[in-house]
Parts: structure tokens; sequence; C-alpha cells
């Protein structure tokens, strides 16, 4: 996982694909290029990289990235997996099968796939409330789910969540995977099953504090020190996997009184197990429903949230609708095989590209050592303690809490810092779906604030207001702005239904003012249909009040919803310009 100094680098990472990705579709959009064909959104990128000539030290690069990223997923898939509330073994199947489909079809070159951190509480509560068959039904329904957002293309909306909700959201998650590993840190003996609840868990924890087994607290605290010290001085190095290593020695050298992945689980599997659907059933369905619409819509967001990264890492670009139809088959194909839900992770894509990796065959490679291992080597597992899966993750926690990003949205604005403190909130005490929903609704609810704001209505200008009130839209001459019988009103910024009511306001009073009335609409990008009705009230008005009204400047697509909202003769005349309107009443 990265720390500290990684994750700010992810944050610029994504930072610079937001830019290339807008410039991109300014240009784009200044060409007038046509819309992309359904080959070019969904043509997964292993045929993109072999189209372009695929050779030796291109696999040979492959290999060895793929060979790092699998190291580090072995324990963080078991780790994962055991804190979902499933076996081991389970977390395996889910980064050897999902992880080989997202590589070999998805939309990015460099995206891993497998089990992730953030699903870890969605996960447990699904398993404690429905069991293990009732989540491969949910993991299976959300990859059809998954199918049907890609191939509408709804992909490219997702990435319109607020910012302040995510960095809230993966904070939130972070607390409450956390309060889940100290049973495990600690080695407590709960007198019954741990609560889901935040506050009941912290209770229990608490009643059950004299119940510490001090060689667990030692090897937890051992493999938290280990991954610590060899990211500070090893970095090359597979910090979680010879921190799992050296834990397993300490506790089978020294016979260490530390539960093991042998004594609760008995091991883990030689092989795959054969694919089998789920007990199905209308009933059955309906019930997991809730639980797999929230996977599809949290797989979507990570694993679109680490392709970005990825792009922003290389200077690369994924197509997000074909990378989410790959995560919709990954996650029936993981179902099928005994897998969890699965996404794009970012820690392991990150290590992906640092490796070196050239394109996806460094996905499929991990997912196949990560088989091989799990043939040759399962009996290993078994000497695993829990308490240093538990440490892997106390780590992973302490860096999907994005402590600078969180203090800096708490310091930037009120809004800001509300939307990320509520969602942040929620998602500990309530639910993880009502602080997305509630993170959302309050940050939509900034932005339409904030956009209102930026609208403004200018009337009468004179020289010198010019420089400082008057953008590229054009300029306008004073000889034109005002006469004794005629009144110029200029709107700036999106005409919106945030903004409906404050420029309402100044248009209900033109009636009172001049005989002749010229809205230049040249500095307005976006009409709604709230706008077009306050356009249309106002010209009613000035219609019963004998007010000439004349609208300047409006781009095709504003003229069309105008008239479409019945903003036309005789109620008003359209000019390409002020001095066009002004030529109107000249010549009337």
């Amino acid at each position: 996982m990265c720390g500290r100094q990684s994750m700010d680098q992810t944050r610029q990472a994504v930072h610079q694909s937001t830019r290339k990705s807008a410039h991109g579709s300014a240009q784009g959009s200044a060409h007038g290029s046509a819309k992309p064909t359904f080959s070019e959104l969904f043509t997964p990128k292993l045929v993109t990289v072999w189209r372009e000539g695929y050779h030796l030290p291109q696999f040979k690069a492959d290999v060895m990235a793929g060979l790092t990223v699998a190291i580090v997923a072995l324990p963080l898939s078991m780790a994962i997996a055991i804190a979902s509330g499933v076996s081991p073994e389970r977390g395996l199947y889910t980064s050897i099968v999902a992880g080989f489909i997202i590589s070999a079809f998805g939309g990015s070159r460099f995206q891993i796939g497998g089990p992730a951190g953030a699903f870890i509480v969605l996960v447990a509560a699904t398993v404690a409330r429905v069991g293990v068959d009732g989540l491969l039904l949910a993991t299976m329904m959300a990859g059809v789910f998954l199918l049907a957002i890609g191939y509408l293309r709804l992909g490219t909306y997702i990435k319109f969540i607020p910012y302040p909700v995510t960095v809230g959201f993966t904070a939130g998650i972070a607390v409450i995977i956390f309060s889940g590993q100290i049973v495990e840190l600690f080695g407590l003996t709960l007198p019954g099953k741990e609560p889901g609840p935040f506050v009941p868990k912290l209770i229990a924890l608490g009643e059950a504090a004299g119940t510490i087994n001090p060689a667990a607290t030692f090897v937890a605290a051992l493999t938290i020190a280990t991954i610590a010290f060899l990211k500070r001085w090893r970095p090359k190095w597979p910090a979680m996997l010879v921190a799992i290593g050296l834990a397993s020695l300490v506790v089978a050298l020294f016979a260490l009184p530390a539960e093991t992945i042998g004594t609760r689980y008995g091991g883990i599997p030689r092989s795959l197990q054969w694919p089998a659907f789920p007990p199905v059933s209308l009933d059955r369905m309906i019930e997991v429903l809730p639980d797999a619409v929230a996977f599809a819509l949290l797989g979507a967001i990570e694993s679109l949230l680490s392709a970005v990264v990825a792009d922003g890492m290389t200077g690369r670009r994924h197509r997000s609708n074909c990378e989410l139809v790959a995560q919709g088959f990954a996650n029936i194909a993981s179902a099928l095989f005994g897998g969890l839900c699965a996404t794009g992770t970012i820690a392991r894509t990150a290590t992906n590209v640092r490796a070196g990796a050239h394109g996806p065959v460094s996905g499929m490679v991990h997912s196949v050592i990560l088989l091989v291992l799990m043939l040759a080597a399962a009996p290993l597992a078994s000497y695993i303690p829990l308490a240093a899966l538990a440490g892997v993750l106390a780590v992973v926690c302490w860096n999907m809490f994005e402590k600078q990003a969180f203090a800096t949205l708490l310091r930037a604005s009120r809004g800001d810092a509300l939307v990320l403190m509520a969602t942040f909130l929620i998602v500990v005490f309530r639910d993880l779906t009502e602080g997305i929903v509630v993170g959302f609704a309050l940050g939509s609810i900034l932005f339409i604030d904030r956009m209102a704001k930026s609208v403004a209505v200018e009337a009468d200008l004179v020289q010198d207001d010019i420089a400082d009130t008057v953008n590229a839209a054009g300029a306008y001459d004073p000889s034109e702005a005002s006469d004794a019988d005629t009144i110029v009103y200029r709107i700036s910024g999106a005409f919106f239904f945030g903004a409906a009511s404050t420029v309402g306001s100044v248009l209900d009073r033109i009636a009172d003012q001049r005989k002749n009335f010229i809205l230049d609409c040249s500095a307005v990008p976006l009409f709604d249909s709230t706008a077009a009705n306050v356009i249309e009230s106002a010209a009613h008005k000035a219609r019963r009040a004998g007010v000439r009204f004349i609208i300047a400047g409006a781009a095709p697509p504003i003229r069309r919803m105008l008239i479409n909202h019945g903003v036309k003769r005789p109620l008003v005349t359209y000019a390409a310009s002020i001095s066009d309107a002004r030529a109107q009443l000249v010549g009337k």
C-alpha cells in the first residue's frame, strides 16, 4: 500500500489526469470530432496493446511487474477476505479469476483487479445478514448491473461524485475497518458475536479489554513495525509479504499462543473450486438487491478512480465504459468460482505502474502467479497468524485515511467541510450508502449555490466598468448600451434554476423603466427550462406594458430552448448582437 508520499502522488496523478481529460475534451469539441463508435468505446486495452506491437521486451517487463503485484496481493487478498467474514481462499479466488478478466477485457492498460478494502464493511454486513450464498448472488447481480452501466455508457457520469464525498467516504471506511481488526490485533475474546454497528462494537471491545493476548499483540506490533521499517529503508522490498513471513516464523519457532489460519480455517485449498451458481430465486434476489446495488456503485466508483490514477501516472487514457463492462464480467465470474465482489484497486494498480508494466498482460500474469502460489504453497498459509493479517489491514487503514486531504478540506471552506464531515460521520455511525447519498446531495446543493452566485445581471454599463465586468463574449459600446428610450441588460454565467429568482427579480422591473428592452445573452453558456420560464414571464409582462423585448446574442441551442418554451414572436424578437438589436429599433 502507499504511504503518505504515495498518496500525495496519487492525488497529483488524479489532478493531472483530470486536466488532460478536460484538455482533450476541449480539443475534441473545437475540432467538431464525431462521436466515438462502439468498437472505439469497448475495445479492450489488451487488443490495443497488441495492435501497437507487443514483443519480448514488453513481455519481460509485464512478467516482472506481474510478479511484483502478486507478491503484494497474496497476503492482502487473504486479509481482506478474513476481515470480510469469509475464509481466506475466497480472497485468492477473487484476485485470480476476477483479476485476470479485468486485465484481459478492461479499458485500462494498468488496472489490477481483486478484492478491495473499501468492500470489507459491505461484504461483512452482507455475509452476516444473508450468508455466503447470498453474498455470491449479490456479487453476480452487481456484475449484471455493472454490465448495464457500461453498455449504457453511464461510466462518464460516475466521476461527478464530489471530492469531499470520496475523501469522507474513504476515511469513514478506514475507521470502520480498523475497528473491526481490534479483536485480532490484541487477541481479544468476546463473550458473544462481535456487534456490527460502530458504537456497540466499541462498547463490546471496551468490556473485553481484560482478555488481551500478549502474544497476538506482539505479533501484530511486529508486523506493523516491519512494514513501516521496510517502507522507509527498503521501499523496493515486498514489505507486507516479508512482515507476514517474519511473523509466521516467530510464531512457529517460539510456539506463541497466537491463532493462525490453520487453527481457525484449517488452511486453504490447493485448487480453484469448480464454477457453480449460488441458489437463485426471486425472493432471494429481492432480498440481496440493496447489497448488489451497493456493490455495483462502489465498484464502479473505485475502479474508475483507480483507472484515473493510472492515467495520471502514465499519461494514458482509459475507456471508462469498457472498464465497467470488464468489471461486470469479472464479478459474475468471481461469484461462480466462490470469490468476492471485485474492483480495480488503487494501491496494486499504482504498484503495477511503478514496477514498469507495459500493458494488461502484467495483470494477467499477476493472477496466474497467484494461482501457482496457491497450488504449490497452500500448506504454508496455515502458519500465517491472524494477528499479522490484522496488522497488514491496520496499515491499509492508515493509508486509506487521507489525512492531508482531510485536513485541507476542513480548512478549505465551510461548505466543503460540511460535506466532508457529514459523509464521514454518517458512514461511521449509520450506513455507507446513506453517507454517499447525503454527501452527494449536500455537495450538489453547495455546487448549485456557488453557481447561482456566479450569475450576474449588468445594466447600462459605462466605459469605466467595461474592463472589470465584460468577458470575452463581447464588449459594450457605451453609445449602444443606453439611450433615452432603451435599456440594455446583460446576463453573465449559466442561467439555471438556482439563479432564477435573482435574475427574475431584476427582469420584473423592466416595464417600469423604458420603452425598449434588450437582453444580451452572449455571455450565457447554458439555459435550462426554469430560466426559459423566467424569460417567458418577463416577456409577457413587457408586452402588457408596451415594452419592446429583444434578445441579443443567444447561441442557437439557447434560442431553441427559448422558442420551445414560447419565447418567440410576438413576445420577443431575436438579434445576433446588440448592434443588430439597435438596428431593429431604428428600423421599426
